[in-house]
């Protein structure tokens, strides 16, 4: 008498890809990532007043979560379905939820976004990008900082934590820890002014008033219209957060990675199996 042979469970009872099976969960992901950035890029796009812009944004908010609701729901059908995926997440999503609370205390010093670096890196993209909305959400709760600026915040730390778990493997060697620890600080100074970038345009169109040289310019539709808010954006951030709050959380990001990134992807990766 033969048995079939027993495999070795893997994180979130995924099963590996067979042939060329199409990853429906994993598509509903991009489309939800897709629809944000144009909730994010709209001022670019849609000609209105700052007037309008202000009205509208709770309405794009709203219309969010019913996309993050609907990727959360598919992407835990299976990703999460083992209970040391589920320990994970929440054992992590409180570290990270406790982190982001105690760094608003400080300008820019925000440590969050290393917890998301190394968990995406080591886990993988899916697990980090609910991770990060996980962080969000709890944090938000205890903080009381629920708004129309909720679900930016939801998809730009979940952009984070899934940017790291899609970077590059490097070969096997003797400097490949310190190169991918190298790579993750990297990784982690870039996203943190980008997403000061992202959360600047979630309400720079109605932040100033009109007619100074980095307020949004109503109604320009057209391609030198968008060059205009294209240039009046990027100083608005550069003046406002990349060169101060953004720069901070680079350099503290950078440093966490640096001091924690070999130990902490190890135990991840302990965890993970």
């Amino acid at each position: 008498m033969t048995t079939a042979p027993v495999q070795r469970p893997q994180l979130g009872g995924i099963r590996p890809p067979r042939g060329s099976r199409v990853d429906w969960r994993a598509l509903a992901l991009v489309a939800g990532s897709l629809a944000a950035v144009a909730a994010f890029a709209w001022p670019f796009f849609a000609p209105a007043l700052p007037s309008d812009a202000q009205r509208t944004v709770p309405y794009l908010a709203v219309a969010l979560v019913p996309v993050i609701v609907a990727g959360l729901t598919l992407a835990l059908d299976r990703q999460f379905a083992s209970a040391k995926a589920v320990a994970l997440l929440g054992v992590l999503g409180a570290i990270g939820a406790a982190t982001r609370v105690l760094g608003d205390t400080v300008g820019g010093v925000e440590p969050v976004f290393v917890v998301l670096i190394l968990a995406g890196r080591a886990l993988g993209a899916r697990f980090a990008f609910l991770l990060g909305i996980v962080v969000v959400t709890v944090s938000a709760v205890i903080t009381g900082g629920i708004g129309p600026w909720l679900p930016y915040q939801l998809f730009a730390c979940a952009w984070v934590g899934a940017g790291a778990g899609l970077l590059p493997r490097l070969r096997a060697g003797r400097w490949a820890r310190r190169a991918e620890v190298v790579m993750l600080a990297a990784y982690g100074a870039i996203v943190s002014w980008l997403v000061g970038a992202l959360l600047n345009l979630s309400f720079w169109p109605f932040a100033l008033a009109g007619g100074t040289s980095i307020s949004y310019a109503p109604g320009a539709a057209s391609f030198a219209g968008l060059l205009e808010n294209l240039k009046a954006f990027a100083l608005y951030s550069l003046a406002t957060s990349t060169l101060t709050w953004d720069t901070v959380r680079a350099i503290t990001t950078v440093i966490g990675i640096a001091a924690i990134g070999r130990p902490v992807l190890a135990a991840l990766r302990r965890a993970k199996l």
